[in-house]
């Protein structure tokens, strides 16, 4: 489902203040990045402030993905449907107050809601970035470019999220990180109402409530069995949660089919370069979130380093990926689609099989070289997936279609923590410690770190050192089996984008 390809008069196709608009976009999307990357460094000072349960410190940790990935396609076809420019500001408005209700929660409760209702706006703003991106740039060329910028920019927040939040968390208390996000979003709403326009589908159709219904109860269910089974084993209530989110998703596919106007065109599914690239993005999301997700507690826990210098060090991934992510497209017309995207994963799988020799003491020089890679070659595979999806499917339909990749993302996102990092917890949790190692040091490294400072310096020396050596036995083995699933990906990314071309010819405005 191709849009149709005509010559148009360059003032049309170039619309003046795109490029503005542009970092408009790339605002929110940084935003979303850094706010993603933030929390994990507050917890623990969230968890000593307010004192939640095991259980509530998991809802404050994962409802706000939970929401995001569950309403992804829902507000991208809402954009489509009421205008991209309007649900962005809107949404955009409400991250700013939204935020605020986090940075002063009281009680743990009031806190997994402000989380929640965080992730209800941020499921507004990513597909709106991507479809506007969409209808602002009609030359291909440029499109490439911009979302190249707009991936860079993603990249960059998560960089920039650990390294803010390290910085704001040794001088103020924790509610300041999610402070930050109000001059971000006054800026990106008083200038977006000037410079973005409004685009939307001319003949949209009603925004059919069940199906909102459906796909989030189905999504949340989903993710939440998976993590739930990776964090406590197997439950038959966790089981239930999952069989009942699978029927969930089986409704919405079959009613999208029964629509006149669906909420999300399964159709697009035929389109081979469509199913290729969100295949392949769900893929590799899921063989790198279980080290990404790991790596900063080996940098803290186990090497012994600050928030502040653990974000700097993970500064290599995004340093590659903008420099990737700004070039991809170029590359991408003139060698191959499938020729970027396979060698940016097999490039991605070879750093992570390098990991596997990752040891307490490895230096620095191999961890920034791996994480160098892993970002150019994310940044390759990642910039032309995007440019594939949107490039696929209709002007009319870019919302809901940027919204299916976003959702890829945080299902991989979700399937990957819960599948390696059950390795990593299952290869940690048999370590031998001496004499009186308590029950909670095989819970988590960091279980372990807390109590040792409460036993005697030998016993506590040689929990930890087994403790860390079980952890990085662990790391290691999750980057082997991410190694694998990049690399398998790799090869599914070159049969599947065969052929496939990214657009050189100009659309009309």
């Amino acid at each position: 489902m191709t849009s149709t390809l005509q010559p148009a008069p360059t003032a049309e196709v170039k619309r003046p203040g795109r490029w503005l608009a542009l970092a408009v976009l790339v605002l929110a999307v940084l935003l979303v990045a850094v706010d993603a990357t933030v929390l994990g460094l507050a917890t623990p000072y969230i968890s000593e402030d307010l004192r939640p349960s095991g259980t509530q410190l998991l809802w404050i940790g994962d409802v706000y993905s939970f929401v995001i990935a569950g309403l992804l396609v829902s507000m991208g076809s809402l954009g489509d449907r009421i205008g991209r420019k309007r649900i962005l500001l809107l949404g955009a408005t409400a991250f700013g107050a939204v935020s605020v209700l986090n940075a002063y929660a009281t009680t743990p409760e009031l806190m997994i809601l402000a989380r929640a209702l965080l992730g209800v706006a941020g499921a507004t703003l990513m597909p709106a970035t991507l479809a506007l991106i969409r209808n602002l740039f009609h030359d291909p060329r440029e499109r490439s470019l911009a979302v190249g910028i707009w991936g860079a920019t993603a990249s960059a927040g998560t960089a920039v999220g650990p390294i803010a939040g390290g910085f704001l968390l040794e001088h103020f208390w924790w509610g300041s990180v999610f402070l930050i996000n109000l001059p971000v979003m006054a800026v990106l709403v008083l200038v977006g109402v000037k410079m973005l326009p409004e685009s939307r589908n001319p003949d949209p159709g009603p925004w059919d409530l069940p199906s909102v219904l459906l796909s989030l109860a189905g999504v949340v269910g989903v993710v939440y069995a998976v993590k739930e089974t990776a964090a406590h084993g197997f439950a038959w209530a966790t089981l239930a949660a999952g069989l009942l989110g699978a029927a969930a998703l089986y409704g919405f596919v079959r009613r999208q089919f029964t629509l006149p106007a669906p909420l999300l065109d399964m159709r697009l599914f035929r389109n081979r370069g469509f199913s290729g690239a969100v295949l392949a993005d769900l893929l590799t999301i899921l063989g790198l979130s279980g080290l990404v997700f790991f790596l900063s507690q080996y940098l803290q826990l186990v090497q012994g380093r600050r928030p502040f210098e653990a974000g700097l060090a993970e500064l290599p991934a995004a340093v590659g990926a903008v420099a990737a992510g700004l070039i991809a497209g170029r590359a991408a017309r003139r060698f191959s689609v499938r020729a970027v995207v396979s060698g940016g994963l097999a490039a991605v799988g070879t750093a992570l099989a390098a990991l596997t020799v990752i040891g307490q003491s490895t230096g620095y020089p191999l961890l920034g070289a791996a994480l160098l890679v892993v970002g150019v070659g994310a940044g390759f595979s990642f910039t032309v997936t995007a440019d594939v999806i949107l490039s696929s499917v209709p002007k009319e339909q870019a919302g809901a279609a940027s919204a299916v990749s976003e959702t890829a993302y945080e299902l991989g996102a979700a399937l990957g923590i819960a599948l390696l990092g059950s390795i990593v917890t299952g290869v940690y949790r048999d370590f031998t410690g001496p004499a009186g190692t308590p029950a909670a040091a095989h819970e988590s490294l960091g279980g372990a770190v807390e109590a040792a400072a409460r036993l005697p310096a030998p016993t506590a020396s040689a929990m930890l050192d087994a403790a860390r050596q079980s952890f990085v036995d662990g790391l290691a083995l999750a980057a082997g089996a991410g190694a694998v699933v990049l690399l398998a990906a790799s090869v599914a990314a070159w049969f599947l984008l065969r052929g496939q071309k990214l657009e050189d010819g100009v659309e009309h405005g």
